[in-house]
């Protein structure tokens, strides 16, 4: 095994820190972390900015979709099968979603549409209130997948919201309370906390917060907190989980290998993405964790088993970008190179009859809405993914392609004033949630929903397609509005397409 410094990986997560604390603003915390547990800490900036309070390593924060790899640990414990379909754990699901295996709807390969976005596209932003009973009836309600499961990895939180209702219908405990008797107790993890709404005090809990030009402003989620992303904690605690899965101590015995066991699609494309871990590669080393992100809370947990290493990172700001930050403490760490970044050409990329869009601006690529940042790799560029998967490559015809999700794209570029489809303009209603949509000759159109109601600008597609564009908080949504040949409007992102509207 090489010997990781530890040393030199402090001192970076230091740096890290002071910048932090530099700014006067939000902050964070990391620390180092091995088999026995927490080793250095680094923290600094502050945790709410309302009352001067300063973040350390014992201030809680959350953790968000960190919480995915203890749910994954808590069904493996609680003898839930992978190979089982849904409809046999969860009662009431639409046939599509019911025969989805568990497997494939934690390893994000289920199709399964993504709540939140579901909503936001619906018109109901993320800060809406919403409980567990009717984001459940909302499942149930769903039209079905929005295509063949174990054909493409596009993040979901939905699958990991069904394990809790899985649980519910055994009538025996809770999520919750199998999550605290079969892994939190034993660990010692007696301050991770698990609450299910926004309006639960939480004593000395970091306040979320993201930019709005010169000003901070605080990050809100209202959605009902599932096992996908509900758990708070320190960073020390975070640390400790960690060093439990390095040692495989205790009911973590064996997890780091069952959760970040390969998976592929059913074309046999491996995936980054594995079950509540996701993996990645700093130069020859071999990188495994997971991410969170809610409205002014990031947070990773990345780990290097073969140096023995990981970091445990949260923050309170938005503008944290936690994977490259965890990186750069584990390059310091082995001594491996950063990635470089690298770009594609610059412009709007379409399929030529699809769903699939993407705009490319200096190193970073929008994929069906999702942002991430490019660098040199295989024979093109990539993603250090943490939601989206990307390997592509620009032609001599000025198009691009390569394998995103596990699928391949070949994406023609788009020319500049590409003129709206007149075919688009009308009013819209999707009958299953009653919501309506208006688009307009002028190439404007007005999305479903009471809030916000305000007219945005479509970018247009060639083959009567056109993206808008939703923003709320720190957040922008960029649906497509696609026509389709049998006179149905499908708009969809990359998280959820199965949203369908026939004209009013």
């Amino acid at each position: 095994m090489t010997r990781a410094d530890l040393s030199r990986a402090a001192d970076e997560a230091r740096s890290i820190s002071t910048a932090w604390e530099a700014e006067g603003g939000p902050g964070g915390a990391l620390v180092l972390f091995d088999a026995t547990g927490p080793r250095e800490a680094a923290f600094g900036g502050l945790a709410s900015l309302e009352h001067g309070l300063p973040f350390t390593a014992a201030t809680p924060t959350r953790w968000a979709s960190i919480s995915k790899q203890f749910c994954a640990v808590t069904a493996l414990l609680a003898g839930l099968r992978l190979e089982d379909r849904l409809a046999e754990l969860v009662p009431g699901l639409p046939p599509a979603i019911g025969a989805v295996p568990l497997s494939r709807a934690l390893d994000m390969t289920g199709a399964i549409p993504d709540l939140m976005e579901t909503l936001w596209l619906l018109g109901l932003p993320f800060t809406t209130g919403l409980s567990e009973t009717e984001l459940l009836d909302l499942c149930r309600r769903l039209p079905g997948t929005g295509g063949a499961p174990g054909v493409e990895m596009a993040y979901s939180n939905t699958g990991w919201r069904l394990v809790a209702a899985a649980f519910a219908a055994r009538d025996g405990e809770t999520y919750g309370q199998a999550l605290r008797r079969l892994l939190l107790a034993p660990l010692g993890l007696h301050a991770v906390a698990f609450p299910e709404d926004e309006a639960t005090v939480l004593p000395g809990l970091a306040t979320p917060y993201w930019r709005d030009g010169e000003a901070w402003c605080r990050g809100r989620y209202g959605l009902h907190f599932s096992p996908s992303g509900g758990l708070v904690g320190t960073a020390e605690d975070l640390a400790r989980w960690g060093a439990a899965l390095l040692a495989g101590r205790g009911p973590a015995a064996g997890m780091l290998d069952r959760l970040g066991a390969p998976r592929h699609t059913l074309e046999g494309e491996g995936s980054f993405y594995r079950l509540g871990l996701s993996t990645q590669k700093l130069g020859a080393l071999e990188l495994i964790g997971h991410g969170g992100s809610l409205p002014g809370v990031k947070t990773h947990l990345l780990m290097a088993p073969s140096i023995g290493l990981g970091v445990a990172l949260v923050s309170n700001r938005e503008d944290t970008d936690p994977l490259w930050l965890a990186m750069r403490v584990l390059a310091a760490a082995s001594g491996e190179p950063l990635p470089q970044p690298a770009a594609l050409p610059p412009g709007l990329y379409a399929e030529e009859d699809g769903e699939a869009w993407a705009e490319v601006e200096g190193g970073l690529i929008t994929f069906m809405g999702v942002t991430d940042r490019l660098f040199a790799g295989g024979e093109g560029v990539r993603t250090l993914p943490a939601y989206l998967e990307a390997q592509l490559r620009a032609r001599t015809d000025g198009n691009l392609e390569g394998r995103v999700g596990g699928v391949w794209r070949h994406l023609r570029r788009v020319g500049e004033g590409t003129p709206p489809d007149p075919a688009l303009a009308g009013t819209w209603r999707n009958e299953a949630f009653g919501a309506t949509l208006t688009v307009a000759r002028d190439g404007t159109a007005i999305l479903p929903g009471t809030h916000p109601r305000e007219t945005c600008a479509l970018q247009a597609l060639p083959g009567a397609r056109a993206i808008a564009s939703r923003r709320h908080g720190p957040w922008n949504l960029r649906p497509l509005l696609w026509l389709q040949p049998d006179g149905t409007l499908r708009l969809l992102a990359h998280r959820s397409r199965v949203l369908v509207f026939r004209r009013d």
